[in-house]
């Protein structure tokens, strides 16, 4: 398949309309076209019941004084504002300071009526709107607007452009139609509306930067096109404002690697930048498959690109959790938790899970290339975000879910739909990026990312660390000495050699505190990927129970029978831990493999968003969705290079 000859020409297109179904276009909850239709929907929002459930309290910003054994701060690095051409399109009308003020812990309201706030203000937030839409709206308000420009400009301004998008959502319609991405017939002029946008990106971002208490980045989300709604994006994070003039957009750099040399290229001098691919359980295969978008085998030299700028994946957010399938591998019962999509069936392209699509496939993979190459390019950290196009970093309790798309997911009443022909239900509220670091600043952070000393979570904000050794001191679990971790250990992200150790097994110590906001832990688990003799291995250890005893004939806990209050949403604090601690050490480690160890932390059950949302309007919970979620945490993986 070759997607080169339109994709640069149909991106914008595609990335409004690519998070969303076909179906939405005839749902027949019509989007409001007006402000008394938006009035209309404000009325069934003021009918919903907000107090029908249980909530935690809501608190203010707390600052953690800088450590050198490290604090983790928990943040959101995949937003969309009213500046992303898809999130204005549906709705949002919310600006970058509005953003960054809900994050920091402001109470906002959607242009539908319904409220979003956090319980807890975030630490840190980039903001990550397409670049390929940068400049477009001061476009379409300047007065140099060509006559075609503003045909445009007026269609793109109600949801009336969804019709037209449909007539072109699949890649056999998608004429050579650069005027459709083209708001002016300058394109110098237009060049310098895109760098006005990524300017004001900047501004905002050291407007609302707080050293010490509250973090944002310079950052964007560049957005190639796929096929059926594929994703094969990825948000650039930059580590100061020392930035290049443009923000590469996929107008500049068809695929990743040339996205990976124009950075390099551009960001010189004290310029230093990361790049994060999410969604890979949407790439149709690509995330690790070691070809580009454009159909082209990675070189040598390319995976080498790729190892030197992008030290982290978003492993789970609101469109799903891109962590392992059950039909590869291990097939542990955990990899279903909030999948969007069932695996590829025999001949099938998109829109399934390929072999080659989840975080556990890449991490087998670069083990392979490490021999061929001798690097590995996918050696990477795990870490969380949104991806919400509501202007609300970090909103990701269930609770508080108001769908990620203002018109076309909100209110209660949309999202809980009998017809469920959005697909809205198949999404979650998301996840948070997690980062052990010494002080919240940017350096501080980004470092930290870098060194893939970070951690993702579906939106629970359990603490979790990980260190593994050779030679670590056998009291570690009692008593937690993170500084003889560090000096006999290495942390999470990080490579241990075992031709520098005389001992026979690799032991982790894994400490986990429960969410003081959410319910206790349930259980703490072990994954573990090598390759022997050519195939890939995989095996998932239970090594702490969390108020249930361990099974030793099927090597897991047993299930602690923690409930939930469907009436209310209350969950059970009578069973489960507070705490998870233990040095766990590998039964089956064998000197002569290369592998790597992640851990995985399950919480007791709690209310998923669609039983809120059912008390919400007063029915019973749906029969199609889950009514209860195990909010979970996933370490980065540490890997050990054999003798």
């Amino acid at each position: 398949m070759n997607w080169k000859k339109w994709l640069g020409l149909a991106v914008f297109i595609a990335l409004i309309f690519g998070a969303y179904r076909v179906s939405l276009l005839t749902n027949a909850l019509s989007l409001p076209n007006s402000e008394e239709e938006i009035a209309a929907v404000r009325e069934i929002v003021d009918r919903q019941n907000e107090d029908a459930f249980y909530r935690p309290i809501r608190k203010s910003l707390e600052a953690q004084a800088a450590n050198p054994l490290k604090n983790v701060y928990f943040g959101d690095l995949h937003v969309h504002t009213n500046i992303s051409s898809d999130a204005y399109l549906f709705g949002n009308r919310l600006d970058m300071d509005t953003a960054y003020r809900i994050a920091k812990g402001e109470s906002q309201k959607t242009r539908t009526g319904e409220r979003m706030e956090l319980t807890r203000p975030l630490d840190f937030a980039a903001l990550t709107d397409h670049a390929e839409g940068f400049g477009r709206r001061i476009a379409c308000d300047g007065p140099d607007l060509s006559e075609a420009g503003t045909k445009q400009c007026e269609e793109r301004s109600t949801p009336s452009l969804i019709g037209f998008l449909k007539m072109r959502s699949n890649a056999e319609q998608r004429p050579m139609i650069r005027d459709l991405a083209v708001f002016n017939e300058d394109s110098v002029v237009e060049r310098d509306y895109a760098a006005q946008t990524w300017q004001q990106v900047q501004d905002a971002a050291d407007r609302h930067y707080e050293p010490g208490a509250f973090t944002t980045f310079a950052a964007y989300e560049y957005s190639p096109a796929l096929p059926d709604r594929g994703k094969h994006h990825r948000n650039i994070v930059f580590r100061s404002m020392d930035v290049p003039q443009y923000a590469v957009s996929g107008f500049d750099a068809v695929s990743e690697i040339e996205l990976w040399k124009d950075l390099e290229a551009t960001c010189t001098n004290d310029c230093k930048f990361l790049t994060i691919p999410h969604n890979m359980n949407k790439t149709w295969g690509l995330a690790f498959s070691g070809e580009t978008i454009d159909g082209v085998a990675y070189t040598e030299d390319d995976w080498k690109l790729r190892e030197r700028n992008e030290p982290i994946v978003e492993m789970f957010q609101i469109k799903g959790n891109s962590e392992c399938s059950a039909t590869f591998g291990a097939g542990d019962e955990e990899c279903g938790y909030e999948q969007f999509f069932p695996p590829c069936d025999q001949g099938q392209e998109t829109s399934c899970i390929h072999p080659t699509s989840m975080a556990r496939d890449g991490l087998q993979i670069g083990l392979a290339l490490e021999d061929r190459i001798g690097v590995n390019p996918l050696e990477f950290g795990m870490i969380g975000s949104t991806d919400t196009h509501n202007s609300n970093p970090g909103d990701v309790e269930e609770w508080d879910f108001r769908g990620a798309t203002t018109f076309s997911s909100s209110p209660a009443e949309r999202r809980m739909s009998g017809d469920n022909v959005t697909g809205i239900r198949n999404n979650n509220p998301g996840g948070l990026a997690a980062v052990w670091a010494p002080e919240n600043t940017r350096e501080a952070l980004f470092d930290a990312m870098k060194r893939k000393e970070v951690y993702a979570t579906s939106g629970t904000r359990i603490k979790l660390r990980t260190f593994a050794g050779f030679d670590m001191p056998v009291d570690m679990a009692e008593t937690g000495d993170l500084t003889a971790a560090y000096k006999q250990g290495v942390p999470m992200g990080g490579r241990l050699y075992a031709s520098e150790s005389k001992a026979e097994g690799v032991s982790l110590f894994v400490w986990a505190v429960k969410d003081p906001d959410n319910a206790p832990l349930a259980k703490l688990q072990v994954v573990k990927g090598w390759i022997e003799e050519g195939e890939r291995q995989e095996v998932v250890y239970d090594v702490a129970c969390g108020g249930s005893e361990f099974d030793p004939a099927t090597g897991k806990c047993e299930a602690n029978g923690a409930t939930v209050n469907m009436n209310d949403c209350s969950w059970d604090n009578t069973v489960g831990a507070s705490e998870l601690k233990t040095l766990w050490t590998d039964p089956d480690y064998g000197s002569n493999e290369d592998a790597f160890y992640y851990v995985r932390v399950v919480q007791n059950p709690t209310c998923r968003w669609t039983t809120y949302d059912s008390l919400r309007l007063g029915r019973e919970p749906l029969d199609d969705s889950p009514a209860t979620v195990t909010e979970m945490a996933w370490g980065s993986p540490i890997w050990v290079k054999a003798k």
